[in-house]
């Protein structure tokens, strides 16, 4: 990526969340706290999904990529706040910060488009379980995982670029933790309106999007539930879409918001991007361990397999 010729400067100044000495040390204690439960957390899923034969099935290889967007997501932003957390120079580079721009834009992009798919596999397997297998085959699954990736890579590298010819001349000052697009807009002085436009027209087209499927599928799925006549049967399905759409409520609320917020004058927008790419990364596999009883049979599993291999190569250890 190249910048504009006419860049004064060649650094921001990321302010973080706070600029008390005390409660930087606290907040990095609380960080990164977070984000090594967040990296344990989602490593355990993705491990459970890829060992166990029991998972190996749609809903749980869309939940692995999910897992996998979540890890890097905050892998992103959480260690560049917790260098700042400690260090007194809180610079970066205008190259980094539009890289790490590039990144979130992307990755949280792609992650829309992980959501939605889930929402349709839901539904077919409510609405449609005879035809569930033939429906929701391997190259099905892997194209629409594929296309995630790439519309969401295409259309962070679409603003980015834009971004990359902004000039920079005296404001440098980002009162955040990260680098994202809208805050970057602010601080230029070049004409911002043509990357506003695009900023918000592919939020609202990649978010709407995606969410009218979710929104779709989930109407159908209510209505399928409502008419099946036994209880067992009608708790077992809200049971399997629960999940889902909690860590569709956790993500699309935050980050579409952000993304349509250009200013920096508002607190919001931190709370925002904190739920999305710090909480969010940690609550997901939370609420997908605890709710689903195939998850935690697996963990279970997983875990049991662990101790008895330590157990086995401590024996081996005493009887050599």
């Amino acid at each position: 990526m190249v910048l504009g010729n006419h860049s004064t400067i060649t650094e921001f100044i990321l302010l973080g969340l706070s600029a008390d000495p005390h409660t930087q040390i606290l907040l990095f204690a609380f960080f990164l706290e977070i984000y090594l439960l967040t990296i344990m957390g989602n490593l355990m899923m993705m491990m459970a999904i890829m060992t166990d034969s029991h998972l190996h099935t749609p809903m749980y290889f869309f939940l692995s990529h999910l897992s996998f967007l979540d890890l890097c997501l905050t892998s992103v932003t959480v260690p560049k706040m917790l260098e700042n957390l400690l260090s007194q120079k809180k610079s970066v580079s205008i190259e980094s910060c539009l890289t790490q721009a590039f990144f979130v834009f992307s990755i949280a992009g792609t992650e829309t488009f992980v959501l939605s798919a889930m929402a349709y596999d839901r539904y077919t397997a409510i609405c449609y379980p005879l035809l569930y297998d033939q429906v929701m085959s391997k190259q099905l699954c892997g194209g629409l995982v594929w296309v995630s990736w790439g519309l969401g890579f295409l259309d962070a590298l679409i603003n980015t670029l834009m971004a990359c010819n902004l000039d920079f001349c005296e404001a440098h000052v980002i009162p955040h933790f990260s680098c994202e697009l809208p805050s970057l807009f602010s601080l230029s002085c070049s004409d911002i309106s043509t990357n506003f436009a695009v900023l918000v027209c592919s939020a609202i087209i990649h978010a709407s999007g995606t969410l009218l499927l979710v929104f779709f599928s989930y109407t159908r799925i209510i209505s399928t539930i409502l008419s099946i006549t036994s209880t067992s049967g009608r708790s077992k399905a809200f049971s399997t879409c629960s999940s889902h759409l909690t860590a569709v409520s956790f993500f699309y609320g935050s980050a579409f918001l952000r993304y349509l917020m250009p200013t920096l004058s508002s607190p919001l927008e931190l709370i925002f991007s904190i739920q999305y790419s710090v909480v969010t990364p940690l609550v997901n596999p939370l609420v997908y361990s605890l709710k689903n009883k195939e998850v935690k049979a697996a963990l279970k599993r997983m875990l049991q397999k662990g101790l008895q291999q330590l157990r086995e190569q401590r024996t081996g250890r005493f009887e050599g």
